[in-house]
C-alpha cells in the first residue's frame, strides 16, 4: 500500500500539517490551485502576551492567481517577521538551537514565490527538525488536467496511490464513493487527543505555528505530534 498525502503549502504550518506528513509514503504540494485570502497559504498564528496573533506574508490583493504565481515585495517582511519572532520566542528553552536557520531564512535568502518559500520550511522542518523521511513531490510535475475530487484522484493514479489520507475538513467536498470505486482507501486524519506542553501566555492553544513546538520543547516535539500515540510522550511537567 503506498499512503499519499495532498496538500497546498502553508506558511509555517501548525503541527497537525506534519502529523500527515508523517502519516505517508508520499506527500504532494498542490499549489497549481487558486490562491485564497484570509487563509494559511501566507499567515500563521503564534502565541503573545497579548493573546494568539497572525503572523502575515504581504501579497497583495490580487484574488485572479495561482498559489504558485503568488510573487512576493521586497524582503522587509521577512526582517519584520525574524525581528517579532526574536521578541516572542528569543527566551524560549530550545530558540538557540534552531536560531542559525532562521536567521538565515528570514535575512540571508531572497524569496520571491510563496510557494517556494513555504515548501522550502515545510521541507526542512520535516527532515531536519522532525526526523521525517517522507518523500516531497509537486502537483506540478504531473500535467493534470481534471477538477475537484476527480483532479486528487487523477494524481493519485500517475504517482501510484492506493491510500489518500485527507483532513477533516475535505469531508465536505471529497465524495468518498469516487475514491472507493477507484481502488483508493481514504481516510480522515484526527486531530484530537494532542498533549499540551509549556507555552508562553496562557491559556493553551494547539493551532499555533509548529515553531511554537519547536521552540518550547526542541528534539522531543515529534513525541508531542504523533510519538504520543504510542505512550512515549513526555509529559510537559518536564518542561
Amino acid at each position: 500500500m503506498k499512503r499519499v498525502a495532498i496538500n497546498q503549502s502553508n506558511y509555517i504550518p501548525w503541527k497537525g500539517y506534519f502529523d500527515i506528513i508523517h502519516d505517508v509514503d508520499l506527500f504532494i504540494f498542490h499549489d497549481d490551485l487558486q490562491y485564497t485570502k484570509n487563509d494559511w497559504r501566507n499567515r500563521n498564528r503564534v502565541k503573545t502576551p497579548q493573546g494568539v496573533r497572525w503572523l502575515t506574508v504581504p501579497v497583495g490583493r490580487n484574488e485572479h492567481r495561482l498559489i504558485c504565481e503568488v510573487a512576493l515585495g521586497d524582503n522587509q517582511w521577512a526582517k519584520d517577521h525574524w525581528r517579532k519572532l526574536k521578541l516572542l520566542y528569543g527566551t524560549a528553552p530550545y530558540f538557540r538551537k534552531y536560531r542559525a536557520f532562521f536567521d538565515h531564512v528570514y535575512l540571508g535568502m531572497k524569496w520571491e514565490r510563496l510557494s517556494d518559500l513555504n515548501q522550502f520550511l515545510i521541507k526542512m522542518i520535516s527532515r531536519d527538525f522532525l526526523g521525517i523521511t517522507t518523500t516531497f513531490g509537486d502537483s506540478r510535475d504531473y500535467s493534470l488536467v481534471k477538477k475537484k475530487h476527480e483532479r486528487v484522484i487523477e494524481l493519485l493514479g500517475k504517482v501510484g496511490g492506493t491510500a489518500y489520507v485527507s483532513g477533516p475538513a475535505a469531508k465536505s467536498y471529497l465524495d468518498h464513493s469516487c475514491f472507493l470505486s477507484s481502488g483508493i482507501e481514504l481516510t480522515w486524519k484526527d486531530y484530537t487527543g494532542y498533549p499540551t506542553y509549556r507555552q508562553f501566555s496562557p491559556p493553551f492553544d494547539h493551532a499555533v505555528s509548529i515553531l511554537d513546538l519547536l521552540f518550547m520543547v526542541g528534539d522531543d516535539a515529534p513525541s508531542f505530534i504523533w510519538g504520543w500515540r504510542g505512550g512515549s510522550c513526555k509529559k510537559a511537567k518536564d518542561y
